[in-house]
This record gives C-alpha cells, structure tokens and sequence, in this order.
C-alpha cells in the first residue's frame, strides 16, 4: 500500500507580500480575482482596498514595510472582534467571521464563510493569525 502525504504552502513570499504580488498569487492559484479601488481607513492606519476573489469582498491593507504591518497586526485581538491600542480600544461587529492573515506588508481581512475563500486566502498567505 501506497501511501502518499502533501504539505501545502505559501504561493507568495510572505517577505515581501504586497498588493500586486497578493493579485498575481491568487490567480495563479485558480481563483477569480478582481482588484478594487481604495477606500477611506478605518480601525487600521494602512491604505485599505477592496478585491473580490470568487465574488467575496476581501479588505487589503498595504503598510510601508512589513515592520509596520506586524506593529499593528499585534494589536488585533485573537478572536478578530477588537482592535487595542495603547489607550483605546475598538469593538467591531461582524456580520460573519473574520479571518486575518498577514503577508510581508500586507494585513488582508476576510468576513465571510466560504471554505473556498478561506482555503486560497490561507494557501498564498498562511494560516489566519486572528478571527474565528
């Protein structure tokens, strides 16, 4: 008996993930990506955008380095639901759950249920490092 086992990993170089890198590694894994335009920030500093990746909105931030991606990813409660800060801190209802990934400068936001989404987001990014 024939027994073989396979690992999965990360299309892109988690280094130096960037927007575009996060576009092209997509789909290159299959998926239907359509990049969005920019949108006003909200509970992070970064510029956001919005893609759609097999019709599901995902929130991209894109930091100047991925020093300051990590600085702020380490503020985002494990559970995805808040945001703390030195002195404050920001409760955010969901309307399904979250899943954050970061990626060299990169913190990418899914609020969804769609194990496809989930399972492409986790194979060019990794493993979620907060949400549900």
């Amino acid at each position: 008996m024939l027994v073989a086992y396979s690992t999965s990993c990360a299309v892109g170089s988690r280094s130096d993930g960037d927007y575009a890198s996060i576009i092209d590694n997509l789909r290159k894994t299959g998926a239907v990506v359509e990049p969005g335009g920019e949108v006003a920030p909200d509970f992070l500093s970064a510029k956001r955008r919005v893609i759609s990746v097999n019709d599901s909105n995902v929130q991209v931030w894109e930091y100047d380095d991925a020093a300051a991606a990590d600085a702020e990813a380490a503020f985002i409660s494990p559970d995805g639901f808040s945001v703390r800060y030195e002195n404050t801190a920001k409760l955010v209802e969901w309307i399904a759950p979250p899943h954050f990934y970061k990626a060299g400068k990169l913190i990418v936001l899914y609020v969804g249920e769609s194990e496809a989404v989930t399972a492409v987001l986790e194979r060019v990014l990794g493993p979620q490092f907060a949400g549900q």
